[in-house]
């Protein structure tokens, strides 16, 4: 851990300066308590740095909550009965692993919600939990988006990616990252837009107008934290639909019903009321899983590269949270100069993906290494295993 002012702590060994800037500006904000806690795997955001664990009193910055990154965006995993070998003697009876991810992509839609053209029966329940909460809430998700409910399902694009992989002993797990899709994204740019005529209206100025805020007290902070605490639900939900439905692919692939041995579901990128250093706060996780002592998380990298199922250590300083992933290091126009089909291809070797040059802006090289990322957080998390894909899907 880096000192770099009173209220700016850093896990980060791989830091640019632009990055760091943005930091030192989000923990100017006069309700910053105690600090701001830098993660190993931060990144430039939209207004607050991704990759950064942000305690406000009495406020919200709705920003450096979710729009860049969806709100509730974050991982699920399922560890199976399966091992290398089950795998292994699919493939010799002639069940290759294109055939699996396939079927995958038949089950899941991978981009915008609107290719989802039914609700399918097992996202039902889900769907009216949701509905209900919203009636709840006081609000109508359909002002946002018409049909969201045919987005709980799909995985979205980007670095958003379903995966097989092995852990350390031979164990086949599911891994899985989306969030709460368009709706999600929607919801935050409509109360960033409202921080920021606020803003205006109270004559504040800002360092950055994306640090806009909602204070706590008024009709607007209350109608954000209830259709926040909506979108993180859909965003939980999202990623259990999808996981059920990749479950039952693997079982028709393996022809054996799956057996899970344990099952987490993980946000990185949400808001939640906790207690730090003696005070209750808003704590905004902008690319950051919560690490309480012995608290099951996630921390995938990149496509080609190793994943973690980690357990929190409970770090004080660091706000008892940790890194969600790799982070970037080119952005993704950059990574389109830089990199080629052909180095995405040296880079996947031994892993069934589609080839495409799609994703050459999700290339490994595109981020942070994931192994520095897990070093620098030796004081946040112990990892309990190491994951190797086999197997990945990627949004369009």
């Amino acid at each position: 851990m880096k000192k770099i002012t009173e209220r700016l702590l850093s896990w980060a060994s791989l830091l640019e300066d632009n990055t760091l800037e943005q930091a030192r500006t989000s923990s100017s904000m006069p309700f910053i308590y105690p600090h701001l806690a830098l993660m190993p795997d931060a990144h430039l955001g939209l207004g607050a740095t991704v990759g950064s664990v942000i305690p406000t009193l009495g406020a919200v910055m709705p920003a450096a909550v979710g729009v860049d990154i969806d709100i509730g965006c974050g991982m699920i995993a399922v560890r199976t009965q399966f091992t290398a070998s089950d795998v292994d003697a699919r493939v010799t009876a002639g069940a290759p692993l294109r055939e699996l991810r396939e079927q995958i992509e038949r089950a899941i839609p991978l981009s915008a919600g609107g290719k989802n053209n039914k609700i399918v029966a097992t996202a039902v329940p889900r769907v009216e939990e949701l509905r209900t909460l919203a009636t709840e809430s006081g609000f109508d998700p359909a002002s946002y988006v018409r049909e969201w409910e045919r987005q709980l399902g799909t995985l979205g694009s980007g670095n958003h990616f379903i995966e097989v992989s092995l852990d350390e002993n031979g164990a086949v797990w599911v891994f899985l990252h989306s969030g709460s899709r368009g709706i999600g994204n929607r919801i935050a740019q409509h109360h960033i837009a409202v921080a920021q005529a606020l803003m205006t209206k109270w004559w504040i100025e800002l360092p950055d107008r994306d640090l806009a805020y909602l204070v706590e007290g008024t009709n607007e902070f209350d109608r954000y934290i209830a259709e926040l605490r909506w979108a993180q639900r859909f965003a939980l939900l999202n990623r259990e639909e999808m996981m059920d439905r990749v479950i039952r692919q693997l079982s028709e692939w393996m022809t054996v019903p799956i057996v899970e041995r344990e099952r987490i579901n993980c946000h990185h990128n949400f808001t939640e009321k906790e207690r730090h250093y003696g005070k209750s706060v808003w704590l905004s996780r902008k690319g950051a899983i919560s690490a309480r002592k012995g608290q099951p998380g996630l921390i995938p990298g990149s496509m080609g590269t190793a994943s973690y199922v980690v357990a929190g250590l409970g770090n004080p300083v660091a706000l008892e949270s940790s890194p969600h992933g790799a982070g970037r290091s080119y952005s993704r126009s950059a990574a389109r100069r830089t990199f080629t089909h052909e180095q995405l291809r040296e880079a996947m070797v031994g892993i069934e993906f589609r080839d495409t040059d799609a994703f050459i802006d999700e290339i490994p090289a595109a981020y942070k290494p994931i192994d520095q990322v897990m070093a620098d957080a030796a004081e946040l998390v112990e990892v309990r295993h190491t994951l190797r894909q086999i197997l990945n899907v990627k949004g369009n």
